[in-house]
């Protein structure tokens, strides 16, 4: 993807939006593409994590691995939790703190490609031109509130639709 064609990609996601034609470039300048196939893992519960993605093309199914909190009766399988589309974007936990994965992200459909940027480029971006990082960290945390409630109200429907066994 050229940087023009990645600037005008990147204008439609949610987490830049608002931001200037030269903040899209900058973001553009530090981004690398990656194509995954359906079931390719991109990355691995509880493994680093030092990047941003965001989908171009495809999805991606965010996944998790029940036998690692705690013992599982019946041999529980990996669960989808949630399935990401065009413009979203995952692994933003990488940019607040580089503790572990809380899940796996997995390729859900072929020639998914994905941006990939990189914690430490886009903190230095952040560093380097502070509008640019307050837009930044306020969109990345109005993503993370709609993505905390709708956990939470499917964690309230789980507990509703239990109790009615």
């Amino acid at each position: 993807m050229v940087t023009a064609s990645i600037v005008n990609f990147l204008k439609q996601c949610d987490i830049f939006y608002q931001f200037t034609p030269t903040q899209l470039e900058l973001v553009a300048n530090i981004c690398r593409e990656t194509t995954y196939q359906k079931d390719d893992l991109i990355f691995k519960e509880n493994s680093g994590s030092k990047e941003l993605y965001v989908i171009v093309q495809g999805e991606v199914d965010i996944v998790v691995d029940p036998s690692l909190v705690g013992t599982v009766e019946g041999g529980v399988e990996n669960r989808v939790i949630a399935t990401m589309r065009r413009g979203q974007s995952f692994g933003e936990i990488a940019l607040v703190d580089e503790g572990l994965r809380s899940a796996s992200a997995r390729a859900a459909q072929k020639d998914t490609r994905l941006l990939i940027i990189s914690r430490d480029k886009l903190i230095m971006l952040c560093d380097t031109y502070p509008q640019l990082g307050y837009r930044l960290m306020y969109n990345l945390a109005a993503d993370l509130a709609m993505k905390i409630r709708n956990t939470d109200l499917r964690i309230r429907e789980q507990l509703l639709y239990r109790s009615q066994d």
